[in-house]
């Protein structure tokens, strides 16, 4: 199949963090809704084969695909705006590049010749740019280049940026991000670093068709005219992105601006329909005018850093909006909880959330915090770790278990309720032990979580390694912990659910990678509704 897509590459100047994936996802939202076939890829530059190994503090959240890739939590965002899947074509990094032009050259590929960046590394990068445009039959592949230009590690990408702008001629444009700061001492915004971010970028060879900046105040038409004058560009090319108060705006402040009709124009393709956000608007709306408000605690080891669960707060973000219910969200570091304190931490809590994660750090405070929910009758969702952290507490408390534990935190557990299977165990490589990706899971006929989904066949994404210890169904089914949701093939236990609790569930997969602002997760919402129904009853 010919190649006759477009190809839209985002760049980042002055500083990281400004927001290329949300100003990509934003205008892929635009021409989506125009009637076009959009996807969106990430490169990012790290040596890295893939964010799975990475620390969270690191990057943040890592987002697992249908296909079981682990990527850039940029992708959450993509599949959040656009409500359609990415895969791992999505996403590649300098590691996966090298590892392919290495693999290549043990091969033989290269005939002996010399292997150098240019063009092997660069020729590498260009191929997996122009992957998805060949073969996934899309309008517009949008390329979000991570970095900042002038860093060392981005150097490759912005060259090949380059000679795929001659390739490619008239289906490639490039929108440069950069900052705009507001110096209060003197009262003014100033262009000099945007400036200089474009004058990098041009002594790479490219020079930039659009220029969005990132800006706390308002650009007057002077400074706009200056940048466009400094940077070779007409004045409509120079788009304002304003601080906002959601990252949901961003799309709707993009039209405003008239990013979409300036790229449209760019490609000689016409701008008279105007995109369709009716659904997008109700849900800004519902978002930003809630009838109810609710108190959240969500408990895990990483809050400092929120963006390690950006896709939880997300799809509570959608659940918000869907039931109209502003969620006050109270993240609580699990390695500060104690039995003496658990209750000054979450007395107000209408909803209790123990969070995933690797690693024994803070799980006795998550265990806690299952335990206070338990017993006080709060909604509780627990997910992956939380899920396993709900069923230990159970053991130990409910039927009596005292040893009960993880084998991966104690391997002399007396009561191992997880644990590896057993055709995990003599597996070394840590990646070999996963499950990653999409799995099926049937659903038990009428039980409380089949009635949330509508349904007794789902498929969610998952990405963890121990499972729940099926040596000791019974005796859970027996003490009211039940198991209403398994894997078709392999039995494995899914999702666990409390019996006389008001809304007791945890999963040992991802809900939180499937919800976007189109289809908000099943889970959540309900999750959000039983805890207005809990404020409810207790201010009552």
């Amino acid at each position: 199949m010919a190649d006759t897509c477009k190809y839209i590459f985002v760049t980042g100047g002055v500083t990281s963090s400004l927001g290329k994936g949300i100003i990509s996802a934003s205008l892929a939202k635009l021409l989506q809704a125009r009637g076009y076939s959009i996807t969106i890829q990430k490169f990012d530059p790290y040596i890295n084969v893939d964010p799975g190994t990475l620390n969270p503090y690191e990057h943040g959240e890592c987002y697992v695909t249908e296909d079981g890739a682990e990527t850039d939590l940029d992708l959450g965002h993509y599949e959040r705006f656009l409500n359609s899947p990415t895969s791992q074509a999505n996403n590649v990094t300098t590691g996966r590049i090298y590892s392919n032009v290495i693999d290549k050259e043990r091969r033989g590929d290269y005939l002996g010749k010399t292997v150098q960046v240019v063009p092997h590394i660069t020729n590498e990068i260009k191929r997996r740019v122009k992957l998805l445009g060949k073969t996934g039959n899309f309008d517009f592949v949008i390329t979000e280049i991570g970095g900042t230009v002038g860093d060392i590690e981005s150097l490759p990408y912005i060259e090949a940026v380059r000679q795929l702008r001659w390739e490619l001629e008239n289906r490639a444009m490039v929108i440069h991000l950069t900052l705009i700061p507001y110096l209060r001492a003197a009262g003014e915004l100033k262009t000099k670093p945007t400036q200089h971010s474009v004058k990098e970028l041009l002594s790479s060879g490219i020079q930039p068709d659009v220029l969005v900046c990132r800006t706390e105040h308002t650009l007057t038409d002077d400074i706009r005219r200056k940048l466009a004058l400094f940077c070779n560009m007409k004045i409509d090319s120079v788009i304002e992105s304003i601080d906002a108060d959601t990252i949901y705006d961003v799309p709707i402040l993009m039209q405003k601006e008239g990013l979409d009709n300036v790229v449209l124009r760019r490609f000689e393709l016409p701008t008279n329909n105007n995109p369709d956000l009716k659904k997008w608007k109700a849900f800004l709306h519902n978002l930003k005018n809630p009838e109810k408000e609710i108190e959240l605690c969500l408990v895990g080891k990483y809050v400092e850093l929120p963006d390690s669960y950006k896709s939880i707060l997300e799809a509570l973000t959608h659940a918000s909006s869907d039931q109209k219910t502003k969620v006050n969200i109270n993240l609580i570091h699990s390695e500060n909880i104690t039995s003496k304190n658990i209750d000054a931490l979450l007395k107000n809590a209408n909803a209790v959330l123990v969070a995933p994660g690797f690693g024994e750090r803070g799980i006795e405070g998550k265990i806690e915090a299952v335990k206070y929910a338990r017993e006080k009758k709060i909604p509780f969702l627990g997910i992956c770790l939380g899920m396993q952290c709900a069923v230990i507490e159970f053991a130990r408390n409910v039927l009596g278990l005292e040893d009960a534990h993880s084998a991966e935190f104690k391997s002399s557990s007396a009561h191992p309720v997880i644990d590896l299977m057993e055709e995990q165990k003599n597996i070394s490589d840590k990646g070999g032990t996963m499950r990653l990706g999409a799995y099926e899971c049937e659903l038990q006929n009428n039980s409380p979580v089949s009635k949330v989904y509508g349904s007794n066949t789902i498929v969610e994404r998952h990405r963890h390694r121990f499972e729940f210890n099926n040596a000791y169904l019974d005796d859970f089914n027996k003490g009211g912990m039940t198991t209403p949701g398994r894997n078709p093939d392999s039995e494995l236990v899914e999702i666990i659910e409390i019996e006389n609790h008001p809304w007791f569930i945890g999963v040992q997969f991802h809900p939180e990678y499937k919800s976007t602002v189109a289809a908000p997760h099943p889970l959540f919402v309900n999750f959000v509704a039983a805890a207005a129904n809990h404020k409810k009853a207790t201010s009552k």
